[in-house]
């Protein structure tokens, strides 16, 4: 089993910044594919960004260029930076991990909530 604990949300001003974190309990070799997902009230679940390796990122358009997936490989933990935030980036943020296509595990969520 694989556990993911996000931290790190809360309530910032629109133009804004947080970082994000997910602590995993195994080690990201273990893993081919690690993201951040979000959803929004009243939407779908939807990509934020993910990374397959240190030079195979991806990210939704609506957050290039003011967000940035990392990896700390020696702490199991990885991060999501948000700058310029904007009230449609209100959602809980969730990190992903996916061993294989039927092994693809979520953490609880964590709340970002930008509003003046």
């Amino acid at each position: 089993q694989v556990q993911l604990v996000e931290s790190g949300g809360g309530l910032v001003q629109p133009g804004g910044s947080l970082r994000l974190s997910c602590a995993v309990s195994r080690s990201f070799l273990t893993f081919n594919n690690m993201g951040w997902y979000r959803q929004a009230p009243g939407r779908e679940r939807e990509l934020v960004a993910r990374t397959l390796s240190d030079s195979n990122i991806n990210y939704a358009d609506s957050v290039k260029g003011r967000f940035t997936i990392s990896r700390d490989n020696a702490k199991n933990t990885m991060y999501l930076q948000m700058n310029s935030l904007k009230p449609e980036d209100t959602a809980v943020y969730y990190c992903t991990a996916r061993i294989n296509p039927d092994e693809f595990y979520w953490g609880q969520g964590t709340q970002v909530t930008v509003a003046p």
